[in-house]
């Protein structure tokens, strides 16, 4: 696929795997894995930015647990008419951009925020875009955490080792995370492995 053609199955997406939809299961384990990590590294008033923030579950956690300045991004309009919806206080407290990553990443300044983070949301990006990757990690001072899908998590996946459809039309490509961000320069500081995600923390160097 083309990297107009993955931006487009984001943009538009209803249904399963919506805005919505997220923001009908709210806050998961993995909201709770992050709010750990960044708690466990960062005062409350650190500046936090999520990529592929979606309708805010994750952030919504964050906020719950005393961090205030909250920022996030994500391609989807319909992500902030949900989240005023079902997160009000979350909309009107926190900054955030409608646009897709690889148009607005470039704005921010370096080391802008104290911490950076995806869930499932980098292993969706065409690979022609994968210079998003370095600028992630010039806008994170000290803490990036990725919880994205690196490998087949079902017997019944396609074979491809490099990628797999969502409904047989979003690609979900498969990437070492690890691999990706430490030869930019940041160091890796833990790993878990989920039946689903693996959740990486990073720090940037000194």
């Amino acid at each position: 696929m083309k990297p107009d053609s993955v931006r487009d199955t984001w943009t538009n997406r209803t249904g399963e795997y919506s805005p919505a939809y997220y923001a009908h299961y709210g806050p998961n384990d993995t909201s709770a894995v992050i709010r750990d990590i960044l708690s466990s590294r960062l005062p409350r008033d650190a500046a936090v930015l999520e990529l592929g923030c979606g309708s805010g579950r994750h952030l919504k956690h964050l906020a719950d647990g005393g961090f205030e300045d909250l920022s996030g991004v994500d391609i989807n309009a319909e992500a902030f008419d949900t989240m005023r919806e079902t997160y009000p206080a979350l909309a009107a407290d926190g900054t955030f951009y409608c646009e897709p990553i690889e148009e607005i990443i470039e704005e921010f300044d370096d080391g802008q925020f104290d911490a950076v983070y995806s869930v499932e949301t980098l292993q969706h990006l065409h690979p022609d875009v994968e210079w998003v990757f370095e600028e992630v990690a010039r806008i994170t001072d000290d803490t990036l955490v990725t919880a994205e899908i690196e490998g087949p998590i079902r017997e019944s996946s396609p074979p491809d080792r490099d990628v797999n459809y969502v409904d047989d039309d979003t690609p979900l490509y498969y990437r070492d995370w690890g691999r990706v961000f430490t030869s930019l320069g940041l160091v890796e500081v833990d790993v878990v492995r989920g039946d689903r995600d693996t959740t990486r923390t990073f720090r940037a160097s000194d």
